[in-house]
């Protein structure tokens, strides 16, 4: 299998077989429900989608209705899909971590980062800022400095780093370890931090 839908709980410490205590991200991981399989000869490529998180009806548009009753399942509130989905899986089929994921197993985990809103380039980019504040400084601690060149080339260059908006982007954690799982509570405990807030969707891959 290739991955599993998750939602992140928060973080802990835990100690792991060498006795150090690592930081830790607990996943609440499935079970996961097949809403679609499609394949090279209808959609042009293999993939399996899940669908994971219960969603109430009022809120859930028809056309979504429809899709998710024909794989016989209440509405979800994150779909997500695999490409080459290894394994025989059928609309409707339930996933479970222990289909998926074993202790040490190393996988990426992508989610949405924390949204920061407008910041400046000390926040957004890491400057150093103008530094010394004395010899006529005034407000210019956290200031960018100089953004243009001369006469030539008379403008500012694309791609320079600037204030705006940071955060609220997909990310990807990759090679983060397994370090414990709970098939009974569908938790699953991850060596390292995790993109988004508490309770934030995330997709673990294989």
């Amino acid at each position: 299998m290739n991955g599993i839908l998750g939602r992140k709980i928060g973080m802990t410490s835990f100690y792991d077989a060498d006795g150090k205590n690592v930081a830790a991200t607990v996943i609440e991981a499935g079970p996961c429900v097949v809403t679609q399989v499609k394949t090279t000869d209808t959609d042009g490529y293999h993939a399996v989608q899940l669908g994971f998180g219960e969603k109430r009806e009022k809120n859930t548009s028809k056309p979504l209705m429809g899709h998710f009753s024909g794989a016989n399942t209440t509405p979800k509130k994150f779909v997500a899909e695999f490409r080459d989905f290894e394994g025989d899986k059928s609309l409707g089929d339930e996933l479970v971590m222990d289909d998926v994921l074993a202790e040490g197993d190393l996988v990426n985990v992508i989610g949405t980062s924390k949204g920061k809103g407008f910041q400046g380039v000390v926040k957004r980019h890491g400057f150093g800022g103008v530094g010394d504040a004395t010899h006529g400084q005034h407000n210019r601690q956290r200031s960018p400095g100089s953004i243009g060149a001369a006469s030539y080339p008379a403008k500012v260059i694309k791609g320079m780093r600037m204030a705006g908006q940071t955060g609220n982007s997909r990310v990807k954690m990759k090679n983060l370890k397994v370090l414990k799982i709970h098939a009974d509570e569908n938790i699953l405990v991850v060596k390292g931090a995790v993109p988004g807030h508490k309770g934030s969707y995330v997709i673990i891959e294989k």
